[in-house]
């Protein structure tokens, strides 16, 4: 497997992106990079001070971005744990079907916002090289009169498993980058994988490079959800996919199992209220048509979303065309 090296671009941010650039060498990032030695976002002057919801706290939008931080600044290491003991595993159920609805190919340029632990990533690199894979067996059996030595040739000198692929896993957080970092460096994920520092509002990508956009169980913890869908369109190619997982506000008994996660969370993890904010950001969150409505105001047309486990979680989907 030798496509792009991975790439740990976010440990430079502090020293500008210039040097990052210099070390990496991935292309299509932005020459103005919004973040100070802290990794913090700073606010331009045109944002103003405007009230928002921490969850079951009304507080400035400035304060907003360093609570969700320290949220998962304090989770990071628990999250997946967690994850499992929340959703009884089948968030891993989830995140299939969001990769199955993807169906990428390879040679498939993926972004994937707030996944700083890697699972959409991971998911997304077994299932190009299955795709490609494939390809090669197809291409092979088309070639009968090759000996068991050429074939076996062949496959030594496939230097990119991925067919070209990559994914480029941007998080907010640090401590979510190492997590998944470190699940990588175990699991033996090396090619066709980057981490970089960023803010799904501030993307510091250029227009127009990554064939799909992904975000699950993120958006709902973004300061602005419509800077960031336009963020989204923005850096997509044309004719590149928008595709989100996330819950969602729903009349159904079901909910009220939440009410458990803070529970988990003092147990586990011993953080209530980060728990409780993830429950209260799920509560906070817009229904299914009315984030429909707001993925459409940022410019993705064929605009659906696929309802899952009755209607708790869902797939939106959506064009740049």
């Amino acid at each position: 497997m030798a496509a792009p090296r991975t790439c740990g671009l976010w440990s430079y941010c502090g020293r500008g992106l210039s040097r990052a650039k210099r070390n990496c060498g991935l292309p299509g990032l932005r020459s103005s990079w919004p973040w100070g030695p802290l990794g913090a976002r700073l606010l331009s002057q045109e944002k103003r001070a405007t009230e928002t919801h921490f969850g079951f706290e009304t507080v400035s939008e400035e304060e907003k971005g360093g609570k969700v931080y320290q949220v998962f600044e304090s989770v990071a290491k628990k999250y997946d744990v967690m994850n499992d003991m929340m959703s009884l595993g089948i968030h891993r159920v989830w995140k299939d079907l969001l990769l199955r609805k993807m169906h990428p190919l390879p040679g498939t340029q993926l972004l994937d916002v707030a996944g700083g632990t890697g699972d959409i990533a991971f998911r997304f690199l077994n299932y190009v090289q299955a795709q490609h894979q494939g390809k090669q067996k197809k291409q092979l059996r088309a070639q009968q009169n090759l000996s068991w030595e050429e074939i076996a040739k062949k496959y030594q000198n496939e230097e990119d498993s991925l067919g070209g692929s990559l994914v480029m896993v941007c998080d907010i957080n640090r401590e979510m980058l190492k997590v998944g970092k470190q699940k990588a460096f175990d699991r033996g994920y090396k090619a066709g994988l980057a981490w970089v520092l960023g803010d799904a509002e501030e993307l510091p990508f250029d227009d127009d490079k990554f064939d799909v956009y992904t975000i699950a169980f993120g958006i709902r913890n973004v300061t602005h959800i419509d800077r960031a869908l336009q963020e989204a369109h923005r850096v997509l190619k044309p004719g590149g996919r928008f595709l989100c997982l996330e819950f969602s506000q729903v009349n159904n008994p079901l909910i009220s199992s939440f009410q458990v996660i803070p529970v988990l969370g003092e147990v586990v993890a011993g953080d209530w209220k980060s728990y409780q904010y993830l429950v209260e950001s799920i509560r906070k969150f817009p229904s299914q048509e009315a984030f429909k409505e707001m993925i459409e105001d940022a410019g993705f047309q064929k605009v659906t979303y696929e309802s899952l486990t009755s209607g708790i979680v869902a797939i939106h989907s959506g064009f740049k065309l």
